[in-house]
């Protein structure tokens, strides 16, 4: 059972997702001479203690990270601007794209399906995503009428099962579209991931934050 978190004046709680967001942030950390003690894959805690006392990970879903940040159960994470987009970074100071975990986001579709017809003036379209305020507003601008269906995972069988016309998905490789016969149609945008800070945060522990955020902000233009 992981401890509750009771933070002190001068302790920092950055919230990270596991996987790529992770493993692409630890050079940043390092930059900043903080090293993760442990591995999230190969360990059950949520909360891992790093090289410096003062700062601790914790380990939450993807989606949740704005969320921990704005309501200051963590006081600066990572997260991708897809997750932002969704929910609408109230109360969050984002100054600066990390320009990792790079990917984009992008309409796909049923190999055969005719997609130009499909999203012809007036049209009406079923896309299944995660994503609703951003493919809602995608084909807004295009003059297409949409019937979103919300799911969380797996969305590349919608469209094989008849659920939906079309997806809208983050894609890095394309290789689960193409396992699963389906085309990626349309690139809506780039997606990479960004540092996220609590406003408050970075007020009350500007001191502390200051040099973390400086060599974050070093590190990422090196890797550009």
């Amino acid at each position: 059972m992981n401890e509750i978190i009771v933070p002190a004046k001068r302790q920092l709680i950055l919230a990270l997702s596991k996987g790529r967001i992770f493993e692409d942030t630890l050079p940043l950390l390092e930059a900043a001479g903080i090293t993760v003690t442990e591995n999230p894959e190969t360990s059950r805690k949520l909360i891992l203690d790093t090289s410096d006392p003062d700062v601790r990970v914790i380990i939450v879903r993807a989606s949740d990270v704005p969320t921990y940040v704005q309501y200051g159960a963590a006081d600066f994470g990572v997260a991708g601007k897809d997750v932002l987009l969704e929910h609408g970074g109230e109360g969050l100071y984002q100054p600066i794209d990390l320009k990792i975990a790079a990917c984009r986001m992008s309409v796909a579709v049923h190999a055969g399906f005719d997609y130009e017809t499909a999203v012809r003036q007036g049209a009406r379209l079923r896309v299944a995503t995660k994503f609703v305020q951003t493919a809602r507003e995608h084909f807004a601008a295009k003059g297409v009428h949409v019937d979103l269906i919300k799911l969380y995972g797996s969305m590349e069988l919608a469209p094989l099962v008849g659920l939906s016309d079309a997806i809208v998905d983050v894609v890095s490789t394309g290789s689960t579209l193409r396992a699963n016969n389906l085309v990626e149609v349309e690139k809506i945008m780039d997606i990479s991931s960004r540092l996220v800070v609590n406003q408050a945060a970075l007020k009350l522990k500007r001191e502390r934050l200051q040099p973390i955020l400086a060599a974050f902000e070093r590190a990422s233009r090196i890797a550009k």
